[in-house]
């Protein structure tokens, strides 16, 4: 098979906006991914859960093609990710060719990676400068909007300094969404937050879910994973453990380790409830 091909066979007949067949990753001798496979279709929302060292953020990055994965194959919206077919066997893509398959990949990482001496709307517009070659007016005029969108308008004119971790982090979300991402891939995007400021960030994620955003969440927070998912992946050295929607993950957990892994969470009694479906949404 052309490794290149368009709209590749899919491994079940869905039509996945990312897929992962098969990925495999090492770090020297050690094997930090073990044949992963996984795929998200338009307006999913799949969490990813696992206990730390077990490859979940590994994952993500592959995804990306941030990790350089070893064995398998990476697809973005039906295209090969990271490689392509040279003299009939896989070469490593050329970064402009990697960057034009990737270009609708949205990512919001642990830390929040703004530039300091940028204000927050500076830091949203930039990329629109750079990269999609934005007029400074018309750049300026979508990062308000993506600011508004996360509830930090009023902070337009702020230089991250004055910004607290949670709204350095909306920021972070916005300069995504100004990309205009088909799908967002987020790495435990509240870790590096004091727990007052983690719910004004899983607002927002919350909020974009409802839009029908696709997104893959790595995730510490079960109670954001049992409300929004739509599935729950359990990582466990490397390898899916289990995978289901998150009832099934949650409410009566039947694999021993993933059940050992959600006994260290006090709050599971809060797992249960999952929101109604706004009328409308992609999710109604």
């Amino acid at each position: 098979m052309n490794l290149n091909a368009k709209a590749a066979a899919r491994q079940d007949g869905r039509d996945y906006l990312v897929e992962a067949r098969g990925i495999s990753k090492y770090y020297g001798q050690t094997r930090v991914l073990n044949n992963i496979s996984l795929g998200v279709c338009k307006s999913e929302v799949t969490c990813i859960i696992g206990p730390s060292g077990s490859g979940k953020s590994t994952l993500l990055r592959s995804l990306a093609f941030l990790e350089e994965y070893d064995g398998g194959d990476v697809l973005i919206e039906g295209e090969l990710l990271g490689y392509i077919e040279k003299d009939g066997a896989r070469a490593r893509a050329p970064l402009s060719e990697i960057n034009r398959v990737r270009r609708h990949v949205g990512m919001v990482f642990q830390q929040f990676n703004l530039w300091p001496h940028m204000t927050a709307a500076g830091n949203v517009a930039e990329a629109l400068l750079r990269v999609k070659k934005m007029p400074r007016a018309r750049a300026r005029e979508r990062a308000m909007h993506m600011l508004e969108k996360v509830g930090l308008a009023d902070k337009a004119d702020a230089y991250p300094a004055r910004l607290s971790g949670g709204q350095q982090q909306r920021v972070a979300i916005a300069r995504a969404l100004a990309m205009e991402p088909h799908i967002m891939l987020f790495d435990e995007p509240t870790s590096a937050l004091d727990p007052e400021l983690v719910g004004e960030v899983l607002q927002v994620m919350k909020e974009l879910a409802r839009e029908g955003m696709t997104m893959v969440v790595v995730t510490h927070e079960m109670g954001f994973a049992a409300q929004v998912a739509d599935r729950v992946v359990f990582l466990d050295k490397g390898e899916i453990a289990v995978s289901g929607p998150p009832d099934e993950i949650f409410r009566n957990p039947a694999q021993p380790r993933l059940r050992q892994f959600l006994q260290n969470y006090l709050d599971r009694n809060a797992f249960w409830t999952r929101p109604q479906a706004v009328p409308g949404s992609a999710a109604a």
